[in-house]
């Protein structure tokens, strides 16, 4: 029977009348109604049909499908009726999860977020004089303290200043536009790199109406060709973050004091777009070869673009912090409130900053994350490990591997881990990833050596439970 045709396998389906005739569909019809459940079976039964079509099922497949035929409905009633944004876990070990949100927040976060969003607020209305004011200042003061002021050997005061967009695109777009348009902005052709999404900074630049000079080569550029290409057109010089790639080998790249030397010297801005935005020393959470935001402002960098939702562990937003007299010029740009962000999200950066001065960064969730522990992980893995071995369906078994920040930021840093590798019976490793996606809430997951394996790094040690049940629950699809 195990080679029976298409046709044997389309009888063995139920028909739709069959299953809401069913005891368990009853309920859900009371919750939901009829209308919306008869959709959500019509759907399962035609994906089946799909799947029997192709030539992807079997008879033991088909009966294996059917024994799940009603978690199988419930799971597409439920993603047809409720959130389409919804939480997951992240057991991908990847921090920085760019498709999974990025930083997650803090409760404390969380809290000043809903309590902004509840009622009205003082975003731009002075408390003091009763008059219009800045959205600005709820956050320009806290990145003022956390940056500190410009590095002492320009001999001369440059207080600091802060501005927000919604990413880092825009702040780079902005920096741009406001500084170069119309003259020419110079970068090393080893930095003209594509990001996320299939951005890339020629077109970013194309659109801020900056002319692009490319100086140097892929992997080695000098101080001396920056010096050669500044003509009369030239406006800015531009330094990129290589967020996402590194080169190695035969390299060369001037040092960021040449850079701000020659930029002085000439008296041309010197902008650089730093991406991961880092308020602590990176070292500290086990981060090398990256740069901060407060030792680029140190070094002398004119102004610093990076995101809120990397390694600062806030809200997706763009920052530009530098000279007070260029963030003016960029804050009077006519397109800036297109790109200003709203009350809620500077509600989460105030939060977010106010964790870095209180002396409590580990409190910010990514931060926690690179910081924790091997040994803490170990512990909580040899605790899964042993519920989900009481089961007899499934093997989980604990391998050493690396966490990763991702998100586009330190693409060489690795953060040592165990991971707890997973079989569940029946289930391929592809299979059992998919199925753990149909979870409540879904397991994001990933396959290596062809098996699942689940990095606890990024999982909140509340969620450890969940992990558990989903886990078993697909051990005995009857369940």
């Amino acid at each position: 029977m195990a080679n029976a045709s298409k046709s044997d396998l389309y009888r063995e389906l139920p028909s739709i009348d069959e299953l809401l005739r069913s005891p368990e569909m009853a309920g859900a019809i009371a919750r939901e109604g009829r209308a919306l459940v008869t959709e959500a079976a019509r759907a399962v039964l035609e994906h089946l049909r799909q799947e029997i079509a192709r030539g992807r099922l079997d008879r033991p497949s088909v009966d294996l499908a059917l024994a799940e035929l009603g978690r199988r409905l419930k799971t597409e009633l439920h993603e047809s009726t409720h959130w389409s944004l919804r939480p997951v876990i992240n057991a991908t070990g990847v921090i920085l999860h760019t498709n999974l949100g990025r930083a997650p927040l803090a409760r404390p976060t969380i809290d000043h977020i809903r309590e902004i969003a509840e009622g009205y607020s003082n975003l731009e209305f002075d408390l003091a004089t009763g008059k219009r004011g800045e959205r600005d200042i709820h956050v320009d003061r806290l990145f003022q303290k956390l940056v500190g002021s410009r590095s002492a050997a320009e001999n001369r005061a440059q207080p600091v200043s802060t501005i927000v967009v919604n990413n880092n695109a825009a702040a780079v777009w902005l920096a741009l536009n406001t500084l170069a348009a119309g003259g020419e902005v110079i970068v090393s052709r080893g930095e003209l790199v594509e990001i996320g999404g299939s951005f890339r900074i020629p077109d970013v630049m194309a659109q801020s109406n900056g002319i692009l000079r490319e100086v140097g080569t892929t992997n080695r550029t000098r101080i001396g060709d920056y010096e050669q290409a500044i003509g009369p057109q030239t406006r800015c010089l531009l330094r990129v973050h290589r967020s996402n790639f590194q080169i190695t080998g035969f390299t060369e790249q001037p040092a960021l004091e040449d850079l701000v030397a020659l930029a002085r010297a000439r008296e041309i801005p010197l902008v650089e777009d730093l991406g991961s935005g880092a308020l602590i020393d990176p070292p500290a959470v086990g981060i090398h070869g990256e740069t901060g935001v407060p030792d680029s402002l140190r070094t002398g960098v004119d102004v610093v673009t990076y995101s809120g939702d990397k390694l600062l562990g806030g809200p997706q937003a763009g920052m530009l912090t530098g000279r007070a007299d260029l963030i003016a010029r960029m804050r009077s740009n006519s397109l800036f409130r297109a790109l200003r962000v709203d009350k809620l999200t500077y509600a989460a950066l105030e939060a977010t900053l106010l964790a870095y001065l209180r002396g409590d960064p580990d409190s910010v969730p990514v931060l926690g994350m690179m910081r924790v522990s091997r040994q803490e992980i170990e512990r909580r893995a040899r605790a899964i490990a042993g519920e989900l071995t009481l089961h007899s369906g499934i093997q989980a078994d604990l391998i050493a591997g690396e966490s990763v920040v991702g998100g586009g930021a330190a693409p060489s840093a690795v953060l040592p881990t165990l991971l707890v590798a997973v079989t569940v019976e029946p289930w391929s490793a592809d299979q059992l990833l998919a199925n753990l996606r149909t979870c409540q809430p879904p397991v994001i997951a990933r396959v290596q050596e062809g098996r699942v394996v689940l990095d606890l790094r990024t999982v909140f040690p509340e969620q450890d439970a969940a992990v558990v049940s989903a886990l078993r629950s697909l051990a005995d699809p009857r369940a």
